[in-house]
């Protein structure tokens, strides 16, 4: 068997990669497995160079985490609400970097990037109003003050009392 598999980024770029690291991916775990040693590169539609690089590195830094059967980080730091350090450092990048990462997770079915990505855009909407949230994320704010009041009565059970 291959100890290593070549990924090719939409824009060209080929990153050879350790059998271990890209199994952190059920998507790329299962293709190794139903292809096998006839595999010698692997195309990475829509995924640009830079975010497949970012995302590798988060693999690669956590390829020997425990994972369960399914491929799932079995540890207690996924079921908490906490940031490893090492993963809160590898998050601070702009927003849109960090949507590229969570996307690619997902397509890439990573599931503790995917956790990890998620749960630091809840972090940054915590505590926040709706006005703020707008502001961070640059939404406009397309509904009337009535029907942003219609909302509010609507969904009053959800407010913080």
């Amino acid at each position: 068997m291959q100890e290593t598999v070549k990924l090719k980024s939409v824009d060209g770029v080929v990153y050879t990669v350790d059998r271990k690291v890209l199994e952190q991916s059920v998507l790329l775990k299962n293709m190794m497995t139903d292809i096998g040693d006839d595999i010698s590169e692997i195309p990475i539609p829509n995924v640009q160079s830079n975010v497949l690089r970012k995302v590798l590195d988060y693999c690669e830094h956590h390829k020997n985490d425990p994972l369960n059967a399914a491929g799932e980080d079995s540890s207690n730091r996924a079921k908490s609400n906490e940031i490893s350090t090492w993963d809160q450092k590898y998050l601070q990048v702009d927003q849109e970097m960090l949507f590229e990462i969570i996307m690619t997770a997902n397509y890439l079915d990573i599931k503790s990037l995917l956790e990890v990505g998620t749960r630091a855009v809840a972090n940054l909407i915590k505590n926040k109003t709706p006005e703020e949230i707008r502001k961070t994320f640059n939404i406009v704010n397309d509904f009337t003050p009535e029907e942003e009041a219609q909302i509010r009565r609507e969904h009053e059970w959800a407010q913080d009392r």
